[in-house]
């Protein structure tokens, strides 16, 4: 099917942080123990401009939508309680699926400030 609309795609960030604990089981290293992180989360979604606002995807609705389903949830928690492996490869996933009716292009979640995991479909 031909998309006949012209409009470029926008991609729309917005960035979250939140404080949690988690250990990595099966890993043999520091991480094996309990430990905690800031986490640093960016999430994109990719639309078309609307012609009546000039915006392609409200960031105070993405604010919302992330805080109410993930950022309100895992911070100050145990993230074991969520994910088995609470890698930052996982947690990727899990927001993704947390999010998934959101016009979604990437999440990606950094454990440290030089460390990220990034998950766009069909990678």
């Amino acid at each position: 099917m031909q998309d006949d609309n012209k409009e470029p795609y926008i991609l729309v960030t917005k960035e979250f942080e939140f404080d949690a604990a988690h250990q990595l089981p099966n890993y043999a290293g520091k991480c094996e123990q309990l430990h905690g992180h800031t986490f640093r989360i960016q999430v994109t979604v990719r639309s078309r401009i609307r012609a009546d606002s000039g915006i392609a995807y409200d960031f105070l609705d993405l604010k919302k939508t992330v805080n109410d389903r993930v950022v309100d949830i895992l911070d100050h928690s145990y993230l074991n309680d969520f994910i088995v492996h609470p890698s930052a490869e996982n947690l990727c996933l899990w927001i993704w699926e947390k999010c998934g009716d959101l016009p979604l292009y990437e999440i990606k979640v950094w454990e440290t400030p030089t460390s990220y995991a990034t998950y766009r479909e069909g990678l």
